[in-house]
């Protein structure tokens, strides 16, 4: 009985791990095309605040950015930034006009499903 409570708490630990290994990226065409991400957590099973944002990643290295407001004072917003896949991660501007970046790791990825990790916030997305 001991050592199937000493095994247990390895075999938890070992699927918790598994389920959050990051996804390595080959090349943007991984990700290209349009995104819907429809919430964002601070944690991976957080509370998910919904969002109404679409990404669509361009074959030039563009990510167009469109925002749509929920309440209705600005209607939309659309942003161009520059993203790069470097090391398996996305690589998208902080702040459009500037050069700063900030890594984004994939940490799931199906055909129509993508959660990224970015420094602060973890983004759900399905494929429009």
């Amino acid at each position: 009985m001991k050592k199937y409570a000493k095994i247990v708490p390895l075999v938890a630990m070992f699927i918790s791990l598994s389920a959050t290994a990051d996804v390595d990226l080959k090349s943007n065409a991984d990700i290209l095309g349009r995104w819907k991400v429809y919430a964002e957590a601070t944690k991976i099973d957080g509370e998910q605040k919904p969002l109404t944002i679409e990404w669509d990643f361009k074959s030039d290295g563009i990510l167009k950015q469109t925002a749509t407001d929920s309440v209705g004072r600005t209607k939309e917003m659309k942003i161009d930034m520059k993203y790069t896949v470097e090391d398996g991660d996305i690589k998208k501007q902080k702040t459009p006009g500037q050069e700063k970046y900030e890594s984004c790791n994939i940490v799931e990825k199906q055909s129509t499903k993508m959660i990224l990790k970015c420094p602060f916030l973890y983004y759900f997305l399905t494929k429009i």
